[in-house]
């Protein structure tokens, strides 16, 4: 999926060639199919070969297997997610890092907080 985003399109031969240790050529067309049956390509023909294409943008697909692993193995609970993310000795944040995190922290709080009090004048 990596070199298909890199590419926008890519025919399975592109691919295979631009895999490190990369499989056989069947191989690397099994893996295509499986892909596409699942949603993540579709294909058009040109010529003799197949040309994949992603079907959603690079952010898009993301977003939705970030959202899976958070469901799986946090049980939907972002704390736990960032206490991990935060313990883990392979990340390396900087200090300017964790200061654009903390001011996302900050304007979460900052929507929550106006989303109370529209709530609260919808009430009344």
């Amino acid at each position: 999926m990596d070199i298909v985003y890199a590419r926008g399109s890519a025919s399975a031969l592109d691919i295979q060639e631009a895999m490190p240790d990369a499989p056989g050529y069947s191989t690397v067309r099994t893996l295509l199919r499986i892909l596409e049956t699942k949603g993540h390509l579709r294909h058009e023909k040109q010529g003799m070969s197949f040309i994949y294409h992603p079907t959603e943008p690079a952010h898009q697909a993301a977003h939705s297997a970030l959202s899976q692993v958070v469901q799986t193995f946090f049980a939907s609970n972002i704390e736990r997610v960032v206490a991990t993310l935060l313990s883990s000795k392979d990340i390396q944040l900087t200090p300017e890092e964790l200061d654009r995190i903390s001011t996302l922290v900050e304007q979460a709080k900052q929507a929550e907080r106006e989303t109370e009090v529209a709530e609260k004048e919808a009430e009344a």
